[in-house]
């Protein structure tokens, strides 16, 4: 039956993305992590280890001992990312997002003050920086891999900044990132001199937003002089409420985006030339957006940099569908593989839908997913066979009000 189906799809999709994985995996642990993945889109509300001990086969701490053991999520979601994207073949880019996490509590790894974005302030709670994959073509992205930040304390101790921090995250992962892509995707609080920096000394690009009254110059391309010292480089700071436009060139956007234009141009905050892109708004303000690497297009540049926003749609569905808030544990790998594991769980959603070509949102698949789950477990345990004709009707008239409810 397609209901069915759709879990034996799910799970499919689940064992295909171990191939490839650099660790050999016991085979009990790959059944434990294949079963955590299903039970996250088949538990209806709080996704914990108490909810894991009564909707699946196995005992609470056998869910609380898998937690607390090392996996590759990088590989895995890479492996689930080659279904959804194709590598080499598009417009793709690494972006970066830290998250906030609510916790309460004092005695949780790695708690501490931290940005939250959706308040507008500092508060109390744990941090997770998303490393996702970002296609600017069919405009989605996927997480690849969800890392725990240190706290104040932690960072002070150690001699890091939090800038510093995040890119010890990167370099610990550039080997595999790289092979996809060197460019990386940041939002305008990146857009510094010492991270900018820092990505260079790994091997990446950075394509990011400055701020609107950043102070930029066109470069000099006339004749050399020929005297002593350094040689000329600037040519006039740009105006943006006037710009050269002879000087640059213009971008194919939808009308109703505004105009954009591209050039080359040399960043003061920076201390280098930027492929720069300035995108006038339909309401007359502009923005800036950049690419460190000289040789991308601006339109690359600026689809890629919209793009971006993607990631926090991975964050959402995570909040509200998979338990990325949910977890009871408070030690660092239990953290780890909760956050990962929810995460994991969207990436694997989208290539389902992308599989079965469902037009259904992540609620609506979840929800087919957990009544699908009910009325398997009842067959199950009570020996009835649904494919009989006599209860096909009925299994499919159950299935047709939990899609209405979707």
């Amino acid at each position: 039956m397609l209901i069915f189906e759709l879990l034996d799809q799910y799970e499919g999709i689940c064992r295909r993305a171990f191939f490839g994985c650099a660790t050999k995996l016991n085979k009990t642990f790959k059944a434990n992590i294949i079963e955590i993945l299903i039970l996250i889109m088949c538990i209806p509300r709080k996704i914990n280890f108490l909810q894991f001990g009564r909707y699946g086969r196995r005992k609470e701490q056998r869910y609380r001992q898998t937690f607390r053991k090392d996996f590759g999520w990088l590989c895995f979601n890479m492996n689930l990312a080659a279904d959804r994207f194709q590598y080499g073949m598009k417009r793709l880019a690494i972006a970066i997002d830290p998250s906030y996490v609510s916790k309460a509590g004092k005695k949780t790894d790695h708690v501490g003050r931290f940005w939250s974005g959706c308040a507008s302030a500092v508060k109390h709670g744990l941090e997770i920086l998303g490393i996702a994959l970002v296609d600017a073509d069919i405009r989605d992205a996927m997480i690849l891999r969800a890392v725990q930040t240190q706290n104040a304390s932690e960072l002070k101790a150690m001699d890091m900044t939090l800038s510093q921090w995040y890119l010890s995250v990167l370099k610990k992962y550039k080997d595999n990132l790289l092979k996809i892509t060197p460019l990386l995707v940041a939002d305008a609080a990146f857009s510094n001199l010492p991270f900018l920096t820092g990505l260079k000394e790994i091997g990446f690009s950075l394509i990011s937003r400055l701020r609107s009254n950043a102070v930029l110059y066109y470069v000099y391309e006339g004749p050399r002089t020929g005297k002593r010292g350094r040689p000329k480089t600037k040519d006039g700071k740009i105006d943006f409420a006037n710009p050269d436009k002879s000087r640059m060139k213009r971008i194919d956007i939808n009308a109703s985006e505004g105009e954009a234009y591209e050039l080359v141009a040399w960043c003061r905050s920076l201390k280098q030339k930027i492929r720069l892109v300035i995108h006038y708004l339909p309401n007359g303000d502009h923005r800036l957006y950049f690419s460190s690497d000289t040789s991308v297009c601006g339109k690359d540049v600026y689809d890629i940099y919209r793009t971006r926003f993607q990631i926090e749609f991975c964050f959402r569905d995570g909040h509200q569908f998979t338990g990325l808030l949910d977890c009871q544990a408070r030690d660092e790998k239990a953290l780890d593989f909760a956050y990962n594991a929810s995460l994991a769980a969207v990436n694997i959603t989208k290539v389902l839908r992308k599989q079965t070509r469902i037009p259904f949102s992540i609620g609506q698949i979840k929800s087919l997913m957990v009544n699908a789950h009910f009325i398997k477990r009842f067959f199950d345990l009570s020996g009835i066979d649904p494919n009989k004709t006599l209860n096909a009707k009925l299994v499919k008239d159950l299935f047709g009000l939990a899609t209405d409810a979707a």
